[in-house]
């Protein structure tokens, strides 16, 4: 028996009268709550939470894409408006009763879906009097007349995917650029997609999120007129363009979006066929499950990536990767030194894979989730090394995951009594992130800002924790 609906009382708060219309117009519409949710891609429980009043929409691009598909002329956007807190032109939360994740670090979660108008909302890290820092929404036009930072520009977001109706209008356009550009609209969407992993590399996440949903939608409407082995190629890209933009939002911090676009990708690649991009999918769910530190998921879903994979594969080494980081979060030395080893002992053997996917597995790739997983073990000044070694050698072109990087050696260094080094290279990741935007930076950083309050009063460390605190706005 499905669960009941909350009854609202759309006066209590802004949140219940949103989710009260929400659920009157998808109702008055005669339209099933899975209907509606597949339609706007997003997952079921969350569509559920936005209803029931339990949490409030973050993404204004899904707000907008709900109140299309349901007709509502706009009125869930100003609904939403009305939930969403503001920040004076000076840097401060003017309400204090913010709507972020429970976990305090939202942290750039939502930020890549945030429309460009002057007259909308972006979000941005801030702190509250407690000393935890989450994500908060901005009137953009404060923040450029406020001048709040380079962190929070680097997250001011884009803007709405196209809705259904226009699904053919979009495919014509593609056709048109591919045509243009001499070659037929898949190779134009390859080396497009090219171009966002490039681009993501270099400045985050946010500005990559729009165009590849855009680029979904653009597949779809192709995908109908088109036949065979195209049709074929079409779904095939459209699986890649999903775990891409999963990719996205978990870098942003968005778990629960990364995890509903994984999971369209998965069920998306079983169309294909293509055992290779299925087992790559499993791997990336396992990694993501690491990220999330998830210690009962982790290691179930690397091991079974691996028995999906080719033996002796680069995706079976990629997914054995996965696998050592999650018998670290468990506390399981010996079988996550085992496990790195053997995936250190096959890279010579799975160099020449010619599949294309995971080709980024080498030498630095795997000492830096040994150094994760050393880190998870509480082994901080071996994972600190183990980190900086391996950023040494990143090829050029990495620059949000050397942030990533730097953060985490950060968090070792301080976990391992060195104050200084740690500030110091905190203030090299702080950097990145507020170049790229990246939730993830930010997370390691936040986390890197309370394990450093026993030092304080000491220069460096004092200087990386203002450095950081001006980056945020704050609780008024």
């Amino acid at each position: 028996m499905g669960q009941q609906p909350n009854m609202l009382t759309p006066e209590q708060s802004p949140q219940h009268r949103f989710g009260y219309e929400l659920r009157r117009l998808r109702q008055s519409r005669g339209l099933a709550m899975r209907a509606l949710a597949a339609q706007a891609f997003i997952s079921h429980s969350k569509l559920q939470k936005w209803e029931n009043g339990e949490r409030p929409p973050r993404d204004r691009a899904e707000v907008e894409l709900v109140d299309s598909l349901l007709g509502a002329g706009g009125i869930l956007i100003e609904l939403w408006e009305r939930i969403s807190p503001r920040v004076s032109g000076r840097g401060h939360v003017s309400d204090s009763r913010v709507h972020v994740s429970d976990t305090s670090l939202g942290l750039a979660k939502a930020a890549a879906s945030q429309a460009p108008s002057d007259d909308e909302g972006i979000f941005v890290p801030a702190r509250l009097r407690d000393g935890s820092v989450i994500f908060v929404a901005l009137d953009r036009r404060a923040v450029l007349r406020g001048g709040v930072g380079i962190g929070a520009a680097a997250a001011v977001g884009v803007g709405t995917p196209a809705v259904a109706d226009s699904l053919s209008g979009l495919a014509r356009h593609s056709r048109r650029v591919a045509s243009a550009y001499g070659g037929t609209p898949v190779e134009h969407l390859r080396r497009t997609r090219r171009l966002l992993i490039d681009s993501d590399n270099l400045l985050g996440p946010g500005q990559a999120i729009k165009a590849a949903r855009e680029h979904i939608d653009i597949i779809k409407g192709l995908r109908q007129e088109a036949k065979g082995a195209d049709r074929l190629a079409m779904m095939e890209l459209q699986t890649q363009y999903a775990e891409f933009l999963s990719w996205l939002y978990q870098d942003l911090g968005d778990f629960e979006s990364a995890q509903f676009w994984l999971d369209r990708a998965f069920q998306w690649s079983h169309t294909v066929g293509d055992g290779d991009l299925t087992s790559y999918v499993m791997a990336r769910k396992a990694q993501l499950a690491g990220e999330m530190r998830d210690l009962v998921d982790v290691v179930d879903l690397a091991e079974a990536a691996q028995r999906m994979a080719r033996p002796r594969s680069r995706l079976a080494a990629v997914a054995q990767t996965y696998e050592s980081y999650g018998h670290a979060l468990r506390g399981k030395a010996a079988d996550s030194e085992r496990a790195i080893d053997e995936v250190r002992n096959a890279l010579d053997r799975v160099s020449g894979d010619p599949s294309p996917w995971g080709v980024w597995l080498n030498t630095q790739y795997v000492e830096v989730h040994r150094a994760q997983g050393l880190e998870a073990l509480g082994k901080h000044d071996q994972a600190a090394d183990t980190f900086m070694a391996a950023i040494q050698t990143l090829p050029e072109g990495y620059h949000r995951d050397r942030g990533v990087y730097l953060a985490r050696a950060a968090v070792a260094h301080a976990g391992a009594g060195v104050p200084e080094q740690a500030a110091s290279v905190g203030l090299q990741a702080l950097a990145v992130a507020q170049d790229t935007g990246s939730g993830r930076i930010f997370q390691e950083l936040a986390r890197l800002d309370k394990a450093l309050l026993p030092w304080q009063r000491l220069p460096d460390v004092n200087e990386f924790r203002t450095t950081f605190d001006s980056v945020l706005v704050h609780e008024s």
